[in-house]
């Protein structure tokens, strides 16, 4: 047999292997069961560097479901990897065999004790739901990494996580009381407390045996054990014998950390911790790193609760992402090289202001006077630790192949050592012609460090293993530990043995063999440990490049390329979150990663790689990965690397409607601004849709439109009056306005456009009446192309409006509009269309409604009397893209300046219309789901006399559509509550 045959072979075993593992699993399963390619693809990868496609994934409802994946894997010797959230940086919850996703489904409450402060959860639960839930009852659970909106507990425990606060709370192991869990061949068991007699396990007399042996070895090894963990609170390697030698040993705190390789967790009982009723934070300020770590141990002997480090890059870096402008701007004075973030809590907060003097004064004596910015306010607090929590992904926002790497991520050393470690590791990057990015941990002596490398290329994989060596030599030399946070994984797995010696090893090696003897549980991971630098293991692969150069439609030139755009994903999964701003919509309403961020920005990485075949890219499989992105572009703001999947989604559009053709739905949309004077006469005859179901449900077989939604409703539209403005006209001061008419408040709301024009000229502004160069069709912002991906169509309104407004703005003249999403284009797409400084000019001139007038009356440049409302009561809900560019504070400004309006802003992500996406017959659900969210029950808690306001289009028909409320434009509420029309 030929060489070449036998993969062949080879690989239609596996698939034959395959199919039937998916069969029986499929027929046992309540959950749902996925080999397909894409589904493999997106669970090849977690937040490190590694990429390990596994067999399948399975999403189990219950313990039963996994028991039963555990059962049939070892009938066909496949292994078993649990996964949380994803988002662990060592490469834990990913390998060759099944992947099992327990976030989806597997993520309930089992018992919860509010007076005695304990809770019994599945693996999938998620932090934030879990202390979103007993806050309610003065309870949190304490430990809390800055992944704390998607990581699960079962993850959690895997990991031994520790958080921000461990300087009070300890981590995982210290707050962890009881585990259920399955063994390799499905068997449940559980671990808890142990009396003088008892071994603490339940459930058979094998997990008595199996407990009692673990004791007894621990017992053997005291001696060793005592000589050789790291007296350190962050130690998180290896498995954790040091627990099974304390006078009342939990048994439970041997499977936290093990990573899964133990044992199958179903469910944690944790240990819940008082909320304290205050929080005070100083922000201290240092000229330089190393005076930053000589003191942190002076900082920590006043007994904060943490003291968290963000160094320069930080500073640097997230001074240009604007999610973090303004909170550094706030937080701090002068150019400070980096900063400790030290938070005191308790329950007397006059006692905690005194902490805060206290540190001034610490500082002071250590040669830094007046180099505290206190932030005792909660709502000043928040954004602080936003921002520290995404450190990492600030830091990943790097462009460029070159990016900070975790390996060495957070190893922890004694407070004494700090400087002279952090000095020593920085001696190492320098020796390899590298720099590092430090932050976090300062409290305990945990910074999570990352060497700048470009894995990319065989060199920097070459570094990388050096610079592991050399750090895991002064881990030893420092007594610290090189696993203090993130667990082993298959970055550091390969040190256990050199951290903790060859008997030691030995000993775990018997703890891993004890529980699985045929190593069938996450493989590879703590010990017999996969190779760290084994590039075929890497997410970059050797020969990883995009398959061919791509002829974009837009211009990706900032990124480096398309392929440059799609890899700024770094699976750190912020997009995961379930509550708070508004990413990712479509994920919170399906909990599925196909429908998410993270996961089209791996499917498309993986198909413009040429992973997944040769067509990937323009496939039926990709385009279903990205039909539920609404382009909400709550990604642009809110993903701190910068993944902009909307903008790819225009992208992808374009190559896939090129190879597939248009759909009728696409192409009515597409071309609405061009019919729309049309449509205007045939009102009367077009509207009849929404009152005969039978045309309804004609509409929806012949172009997808849902016949459970009505259509906006044509009728005459709005139109400029006056005479055709002349650029000569604009005299070049703040009162030249050009109101942008778009298509949608035109064809559909004039109302809209006429209070804007009132509110204008009540306020002094001169409007220019602007038509088009040539033609009498309106100008366009190419939206409704962009939307389907017709970018070259697009590209000509771009143009046709630039050269018509250009002469304008060059005079001095702004162009306001009312829609978001259109008037924003000018600001976004526009450039990635027409590059250069023409569209430049362009978006710095064009503003929203709310953001001229709010601009405006802050300057003092106009006055806008206001009668008083008397109390009404007005609920603001935001245009997914008014939050992604940060001009929601704006719309809130006008609103307040209006007296006696009782203003309430709706926490709310996309309302679920997003342009064309609500009204189509296979999306309605997912729409309709997405406003349930948080939008809807908010607004079934309004009265009937209080306003609605809403100034997108597709928020308004929404609203409407789904609870009969109608919502209004921000300029019909300033219109009528002018003086001059009372």
């Amino acid at each position: 047999m030929s060489a070449s045959v036998e993969p062949a072979t080879s690989r239609r075993a596996a698939a034959r292997q395959d199919s039937g593992l998916a069969r029986r699993l499929a027929e046992a399963l309540q959950g749902e069961v996925r080999f397909d390619a894409f589904t493999r693809g997106r669970y090849a990868t977690d937040a490190s560097i590694y990429q390990i496609t596994p067999a399948g994934v399975v999403f189990p409802r219950n313990a039963a479901d996994i028991a039963a994946t555990l059962t049939i894997a070892a009938e066909h010797d496949v292994p078993v990897i649990l996964r949380g959230g994803g988002t662990s940086q060592n490469g834990q919850p990913i390998g060759h065999g099944l992947v099992v996703d327990c976030s989806r489904h597997f993520n309930g409450m089992l018992a919860y004790d509010p007076e005695g402060g304990t809770v019994t959860v599945e693996p999938g639960t998620v932090l934030e739901r879990l202390n979103t839930r007993v806050k309610a009852d003065g309870w949190f659970f304490p430990v809390e990494p800055s992944t704390a909106t998607r990581c699960t507990i079962g993850g959690m425990a895997g990991n031994n996580s520790c958080g921000a606060r461990s300087l009070r709370f300890g981590k995982m192991s210290d707050n962890v009381l009881g585990m259920e869990a399955l063994f390799h061949d499905g068997e449940p068991f559980g671990f808890g407390l142990t009396g003088n007699a008892a071994s603490g396990a339940t459930g058979s007399a094998r997990a008595d045996a199996l407990a009692r042996r673990m004791l007894a070895l621990a017992e053997s090894e005291r001696a060793e054990i005592l000589r050789m963990y790291p007296r350190v609170q962050r130690r998180v390697g290896g498995y954790n014998l040091d627990a099974l030698i304390e006078a009342r040993p939990n048994l439970a705190h041997l499977l936290v950390g093990s990573e899964g390789t133990l044992a199958a967790t179903t469910s944690v009982t944790l240990k819940l911790s008082r909320l304290p009723t205050h929080r005070v934070m100083g922000v201290c300020h240092f000229p330089s790193f190393r005076a930053a770590m000589e003191t942190t141990k002076a900082i920590v002997d006043l007994n904060p609760v943490a003291v968290e480090l963000v160094d320069n890059n930080v500073l640097v870096l997230g001074a240009d992402i604007p999610l973090f402008r303004t909170t550094l701007a706030d937080i701090t004075r002068g150019r400070p090289n980096c900063l400790l973030l030290a938070e005191f809590a308790g329950d007397d907060r006059d006692a905690l202001m005194r902490d805060l003097k206290r540190l001034d004064a610490c500082m002071g004596d250590h040669g830094f006077a007046n180099a505290v910015v206190e932030v005792p306010e909660p709502a000043r607090q928040k954004p602080v630790w936003e921002v520290r929590e995404a450190c990492l992904n600030i830091m990943m926002s790097m462009k460029g192949d070159a990016k900070p790497v975790s390996f060495i991520e957070d190893c922890a050393v004694p407070l004494e050592h700090l400087a002279d470690y952090t000095d020593a590791v920085t001696e190492v990057f320098t020796k390899h012609g590298t720099r590092g990015t430090w932050y976090a941990h300062a409290s305990v002596g945990c910074l999570h460090v990352r060497p700048i490398l470009n894995l990319k290329e065989a060199d920097g994989v070459a570094k990388m293993r050096a610079i592991a060596e050399e750090t895991s030599e002064l881990v030893r030399r420092y007594k610290g530990s090189y696993s203090g946070e993130h667990g082993d994984g298959i970055s550091r797995s390969e040190y256990v043995e050199p951290l903790f010696g060859a008997r030691l090893t030995r000993a775990f090696e018997a703890v891993k063999d004890s529980f699985d003897p045929q190593n069938r549980l996450n493989p590879g991971k703590i010990v017999r440990p996969l190779r760290m630098d084994d590039r075929a293991l890497m997410r970059f692969s050797p020969g990883y490049a995009v398959s061919q150069p791509m002829a974009t439609a837009l211009d990706w030139s900032e990124w480096g390329g398309f392929g440059g755009a799609v890899e700024m994903c770094n699976n750190n999964g912020t997009c995961r979150k379930l509550a708070g701003g508004a990413m990712c919509p479509s994920y919170r309403a399906t909990r599925d990663e196909q429908h998410l961020t993270r996961g089209r920005a791996n499917s498309l990485r993986l198909a413009i790689s040429g992973q997944l075949g040769p067509e990937a890219f323009t496939s039926p499989e990709m385009k279903r990965t990205l039909d539920l992105c609404v382009s909400c572009k709550a990604c642009r703001r809110e993903c701190p690397t910068g993944v902009d999947m909307a903008k790819m989604k225009i992208e992808f559009l374009h190559h896939y409607h090129g190879k597939h053709g248009l759909p009728l739905k696409e192409r009515l949309v597409a071309e609405m601004p061009r019919y729309a004077g049309l449509a205007a006469r045939l009102a009367p005859l077009l509207n009849l849709r929404d009152r005969y179901r039978p045309l309804a449900r004609l509409s929806e077989r012949i172009a997808g439109l849902s016949a459970r939604r009505t259509l906006p409703r044509w009728r005459r539209p709005w139109a400029e009056t006056g005479e055709a403005a002349h650029p000569g006209d604009v005299t070049g001061d703040f009162r030249d306005v050009i109101l942008f008419g778009d298509t949608f408040n035109r064809a559909f709301e004039r109302e809209n456009l006429e209070a804007a024009e009132r509110v204008l000229v009540a306020a002094g502004y001169r409007l220019h009446r602007v038509y088009p160069l040539s033609g009498r069709r309106p100008l366009c912002c190419g939206r409704t192309y962009l939307a389907s991906g017709q970018t070259e169509r697009a590209r000509a309104e771009a143009r046709r409006t630039l050269e018509t407004l250009l002469p304008y703005i060059r005079a001095g003249a702004r162009v306001v509009g009312l829609e978001p999403s259109c008037l924003l284009t000018f600001r976004d797409e526009f450039a990635a269309l027409l590059p250069g400084e023409d569209t430049a000019m362009l978006a710095r001139s064009s503003l929203l409604f709310e953001e001229l007038i709010a601009a405006d009356l802050a300057a003092g440049r106009i006055a806008l009397p206001m009668a008083d409302q008397g109390g009404r009561v007005a609920h603001l809900h935001g245009h997914c893209h008014q939050k992604s560019f940060g001009v929601m504070g704006a719309v809130e400004t006008v609103l307040r300046h209006v007296p006696g309006l009782d203003l309430r802003v709706i926490e709310s992500s996309c309302c679920g219309m997003a342009g064309a996406f609500g009204y189509g017959a296979d999306t309605i659900d997912v729409s309709l789901a997405m406003a349930e969210l948080s939008l809807f029950p908010a607004l079934r808690e309004a009265g009937p006399g209080d306003l609605v306001v809403a100034d997108g289009t597709s928020c308004r028909h929404q609203i409407l559509d789904g609870l009969g409320i109608h919502a209004e434009h921000v300029a019909r509420v300033l219109d009528r509550a002018l003086i001059s029309r009372h």
